[in-house]
């Protein structure tokens, strides 16, 4: 079944900042909770929509225009659409849940007692700003890069670690709890040191025990969660990485790259397990110009981890199953920049570089009890530890994802 488009966002009348503010919608995110969504819209402006909404809502709230960007233009349930005004251009985003105010705390950002939804966005001038969702309150801002934070990404368990990728080619990792506060600021953990180019993308793993990294180079790099050093290369593309993603068991990482391939490895060996080639579709648009037209811009798995979406230059947006090698279905869209998965399944986000956000159905399935049980068991178990288990040798290939 192919992807239909049920909405599109378009950004407001441009807001009159400088001349180099661009319009990309470089970066969109779901809150874990799948109660919020927000959008680089371009114009240094971040926009929070309250979710869920109907198709409907989405499709009025593409034609209303923004009025200088203050206004809280729509409630849901109590809930308030907000638009952020960053004053820099925006290109990652992040969310997370803040820790509770704690009885005694003297300068709680949060309600006493009950935790809080944060935003933190990447800025073109290396700051990273975090936001409380739900009033629209800029809580603090992260100093130490040099250049632009081009990805965020926060730890999956719910401790407040933050890792950002910045054009200066480094990796920060920051403790944004009450311990990690301190006079001079929020406390940088590390910075980690090892590419030489830009820093395009930053992942963790969803156990939480790995970061991978992709740079303007031919290699990912893996780091240690624990440790903060660098466990291996991952060498296999021929140009350069731009976006990776862990699946839901942490088992699997993928990687896209301008050389038009995904590669689908083993974290834990380094082994590469299939690669994933962007074949052009000649009906859909002219190749004969441009050698990099099949050049990927950003790659996600679902929440269930039985496919993957992809957008690549030649406008398409591609949803692959895990199990084959050749895309299950198409839809053409124009100059997509990235992609994500709505955290309960069943539709899109992507987003473009006019500053539109387009929402897509994707396939629902309903997990086998094997895939359960495999993804269960991976969520604790390394590849190292399952080749360990006195079990038949077919299914420990099945549970390493060697069965394709």
């Amino acid at each position: 079944e192919e992807p239909v488009l049920l909405a599109e966002l378009k950004p407001g009348r441009p807001q009159r900042y400088d001349w180099k503010s661009s319009c990309e919608t470089w970066s969109v995110a779901f809150s874990p909770d799948g109660a919020w969504f927000a959008w680089s819209q371009g114009h240094c402006v971040v926009k929070l929509i309250p979710w869920p909404l109907g198709e409907a809502e989405l499709c009025k709230t593409s034609e209303r225009k923004s009025r200088g960007g203050k206004a809280e233009a729509r409630s849901c349930g109590g809930a308030k659409e907000k638009t952020l005004e960053c004053g820099q251009i925006v290109w990652g985003l992040a969310f997370s849940a803040w820790p509770a105010a704690e009885e005694g705390d003297t300068d709680p950002t949060c309600a006493l007692g009950l935790p809080c939804l944060v935003l933190a966005t990447g800025l073109n001038d290396g700051q990273i700003k975090v936001w409380e969702v739900q009033t629209g309150h800029l809580l603090f801002s992260l100093v130490g890069h040099q250049d632009v934070v081009r990805d965020l990404s926060f730890a999956p368990n719910g401790s407040p670690i933050l890792v950002s990728a910045s054009r200066d080619k480094t990796l920060r990792v920051w403790d944004l709890s009450r311990d990690g506060r301190s006079l001079q600021g929020w406390r940088q953990v590390q910075v980690l040191v090892g590419h030489v180019q830009w820093v395009y993308c930053c992942s963790i793993s969803p156990d939480c025990s790995m970061l991978c990294s992709a740079a303007g180079e031919k290699s990912a790099l893996l780091w240690s969660m624990r440790s903060y050093t660098l466990i291996r290369r991952l060498e296999g593309h021929q140009s350069s990485v731009v976006s990776c993603d862990f699946s839901p068991d942490s088992a699997l990482l993928v990687t896209a790259s301008y050389d038009a391939c995904v590669i689908m490895w083993d974290p834990y060996t380094g082994e590469q397990l299939r690669t994933l080639r962007h074949v052009p579709l000649h009906s859909t648009v002219d190749y004969s110009s441009d050698i990099h037209s099949s050049s990927l811009r950003s790659v996600c798995f679902s929440p269930e981890g039985l496919y993957l979406a992809t957008v690549a230059d030649d406008r398409l947006l591609r949803i692959w199953a895990l199990e084959l090698r050749s895309p299950v279905a198409f839809a053409p869209m124009t100059n997509g920049l990235c992609c994500i998965y709505f955290p309960h399944g069943g539709f899109i986000a992507t987003g473009t570089r006019d500053g539109h956000v387009q929402f897509w159905t994707a396939p629902r399935v309903l997990s086998s009890l094997k895939h359960l049980c495999r993804k269960a068991l991976r969520t604790f178990l390394t590849t190292y530890q399952v080749l360990a288990l006195p079990i038949p040798r077919k299914l420990k290939e099945f549970l390493t994802y060697r069965t394709f």
